[in-house]
């Protein structure tokens, strides 16, 4: 990792804790925080990063996969915590906060050379969150956890030359799996999550000559599996130069540098 590229790693991918580093140019900062305080710092440590380095986590919406350890790593290393302020009155296991930055939909902030732009989506929480970094004309598109993709995400995301995207279930393993009948229909609902064939529908959308690479995140261990996912969303990259990942739940992806 060079100290002035913009890079990303997945730390945690799927429905037991989501988080994801992201840095540029000495600005490293965690985007969700879902496993334990202790797991987090231990992958970071795997990819070489020293927890102390972070400045700051951001929130995409209150779900315990999201921000179990959040308030632990704030007290910690003192760090601020970006998130919205219906997400943070709903969040009912991050304890004290020091440093709150609230931020709304649609408003872009910095945090140092970094610019965060935050955007609605579809899921079945109080004010949940997509993001896009940009630095240095680079750009990174993040969207996990969204029933559909509107017309507002692949704005959003467009010209994005790093894509983090959901691709939770594949739609028979969903059907035919063990899960109640209602849980199978909030999962593939409009505030749900995203099929492997929604990925491949909105990779084919926002695919451009810049997009160098695509991560599939969230997926699910009961309704999916790695092989399935990536096997579905690289029909929608026909022999293209961009590369497809699959972020794992037990283990750092690899760091991806722009």
């Amino acid at each position: 990792m060079t100290n002035n590229s913009f890079c990303i790693c997945p730390l945690a991918s799927g429905s037991k804790g989501n988080s994801l580093f992201v840095s540029c140019n000495n600005t490293s900062i965690l985007i969700d925080a879902g496993l334990s305080g202790v797991e987090i710092e231990r992958r970071l440590n795997k990819i070489n990063v020293d927890p102390e380095s972070l400045r700051a986590i951001i929130i995409t919406h209150e779900h315990s996969d999201h921000v179990r350890g959040a308030g632990i790593l704030s007290r910690r290393f003192k760090l601020p915590v970006y998130i919205t302020q219906k997400t943070w009155q709903a969040c009912s296991n991050l304890g004290k906060i020091e440093n709150l930055c609230f931020f709304k939909c649609g408003i872009p902030f910095k945090i140092d050379q970094m610019l965060v732009t935050p955007f609605s989506i579809s899921h079945d929480a109080k004010d949940p969150v997509g993001l896009t970094l940009e630095y240095k004309n680079q750009k990174i598109g993040i969207a996990t956890d969204l029933g559909i993709a509107t017309s507002l995400v692949k704005e959003h995301l467009k010209n994005s030359n790093i894509l983090y995207l959901e691709s939770n279930h594949d739609p028979e393993m969903l059907i035919n799996g063990s899960y109640p009948w209602h849980l199978k229909q909030r999962i593939k609902g409009r505030t749900g999550h995203l099929s492997n064939m929604d990925a491949k529908m909105l990779v084919s959308e926002l695919k451009t000559d810049g997009l160098k690479h695509v991560i599939l995140a969230h997926l699910s261990e009961e309704n999916n599996c790695p092989q399935k996912a990536f096997l579905e969303v690289s029909k929608s990259l026909n022999a293209s130069n961009i590369a497809l990942h699959v972020a794992r739940p037990d283990q750092p992806g690899k760091v991806i540098e722009l």
